[in-house]
């Protein structure tokens, strides 16, 4: 989550450190309170047995045959399935047939696996039911394991080489994440919990571990932290108020409504806020960090900046960032459910009446709400980020820590006769030389 958009911030004086402290601790320690109380004890597993039994194996011979004619289906806009027709030998490589030759039919029909000798494949073992002792093999889907492998490998590798150890730590802080969704956030909410306030304390949780680990223990971070954590509850609130205007059931998909037949005791409104908090999360981190090491880099290359030009100019460099993460947004939300979109395209009811359906109007309020949460995230930030920085000025300079004095202003006349000095163009060897060297005055020496 996020990248590192900073270099090594100066340091900050105690007491600004010690506010931070004082702000960012309590909201930790709560945080932590909070996910032990919610933390799921009582989790549901599989029943063992539901599921037909699946094992690896590799297609040894693969033969084709013509398919037997099939009737012609009563809906002329139907159309049957033609092949491709034959048998698969495959040899398994687990279970109680671990080095048979096993034959099955070629898989068909829409979605089926595309099979050639070598494929390493999933068999699926599927028990008559009149007759338990007999036992036949389809073939379900191909092995994905070594090729998801080498991609995530090869992913982690160009992280950590451009990376370096950041790109170490925002790895841990990736896993970090996946272990909290994994042990916290989905078996709370299977578990009955209110989806809302799971994933506002997994957020949360997320937030504090990723950011600290990624970009370090200090005050830019700790602002970090705040504005991110001010940004997910008002998204929460948005949230609340448009699903309840909108009167959203969180019944808008399929997987909702299949899910609502395995776990009834799940909230589905409450699992749409959830969705809604946990997509934000991994653009707020950017923004945050962005603003808050914008305002530090300003600070750092104009000491005069007071905390209101500190602001503006940190805010104009978040209306840029916004005004490309928007379009980021609603992409991320329009290539998820592009299956959907395209059937949607096919519907004959006007269009005002499929922007207002239940799916639909869903994905504009997911944008919608995370928008507007980004939108805060900015000047909440920045604002901070303002106070803190002018703060550790004023601290600094209050404190009696060593700082350089500010050199004497430079006499008027004097300056007078250093712009004519400049102004006037030079003749000679010295102006010579510089046209051969194109104005090079350096006095380095050449490595």
């Amino acid at each position: 989550m996020g990248v590192d958009h900073t270099r090594p911030a100066p340091s900050t004086p105690p007491r600004v450190r010690r506010i931070l402290v004082a702000t960012v601790v309590p909201l930790l320690l709560a945080t932590l309170v909070a996910a032990v109380a919610l933390w799921p004890r009582d989790t549901r597993t599989a029943e063992p047995g539901a599921e037909p039994p699946r094992y690896h194996g590799t297609v040894t011979r693969v033969v084709t045959e013509p398919c037997p004619p099939t009737p012609a289906p009563p809906d002329p806009g139907l159309t049957t399935d033609d092949g491709p027709c034959g048998e698969v030998t495959v040899r398994v490589e687990q279970g109680p047939d671990a080095g048979r030759q096993v034959g099955t039919p070629i898989p068909a029909g829409p979605g089926a696996p595309d099979i050639a000798v070598n494929d390493e494949i999933i068999l699926v073992e599927l028990t008559d039911p009149t007759d338990p002792t007999t036992s036949m093999y389809t073939i379900a889907e191909h092995q994905r394991g070594k090729p998801l492998l080498w991609l995530v490998a090869l992913f982690a590798a160009a992280i950590v080489a451009f990376g370096r150890w950041r790109g170490l730590a925002a790895l841990a802080g990736l896993a970090a994440s996946f272990a909290v969704l994994l042990t916290f956030v989905l078996p709370g909410i299977s578990a009955g919990q209110s989806p809302l306030l799971v994933a506002v304390v997994g957020a949360a949780l997320i937030m504090f571990v990723v950011l600290y680990l990624t970009h370090g223990v200090t005050a830019q971070t700790s602002v970090a932290v705040l504005g991110t954590l001010g940004s997910l509850i008002l998204t929460g609130l948005l949230g609340t108020l448009a699903t309840a205007a909108t009167r959203l059931t969180g019944y808008g998909s399929e997987e909702a409504i299949t899910l609502s037949m395995f776990q009834s005791n799940v909230d589905l409104h409450g699992l749409l806020l959830a969705g809604i908090i946990i997509g934000s999360l991994g653009v707020l981190d950017d923004v945050t960090v962005t603003q808050a090491a914008t305002v530090t880099e300003l600070a750092a290359a104009n000491p005069e900046l007071s905390r209101r030009q500190l602001y503006r100019s940190a805010t104009r460099v978040g209306r840029a960032h916004i005004a490309s993460t928007v379009n980021t947004i609603v992409l991320a939300y329009a290539g998820a459910s592009l299956p959907v979109l395209l059937l949607l395209t096919a519907d004959s009811r006007p269009v005002s009446q499929i922007l207002t359906s239940e799916f639909l109007a869903q994905e504009i309020v997911r944008s919608a709400v995370a928008t507007l949460g980004l939108i805060a995230a900015v000047p909440i930030t920045t604002g901070l980020a303002a106070i803190v920085t002018a703060a550790g000025r004023t601290a600094g300079g209050e404190s009696g820590e060593s700082t350089a004095p500010a050199p004497p202003p430079r006499p008027r006349a004097a300056r007078v006769e250093v712009l004519e000095a400049l102004s006037t163009p030079r003749s000679g060897p010295v102006a010579a030389a510089d046209r051969r060297t194109g104005g090079d005055h350096s006095t380095e020496d050449p490595w």
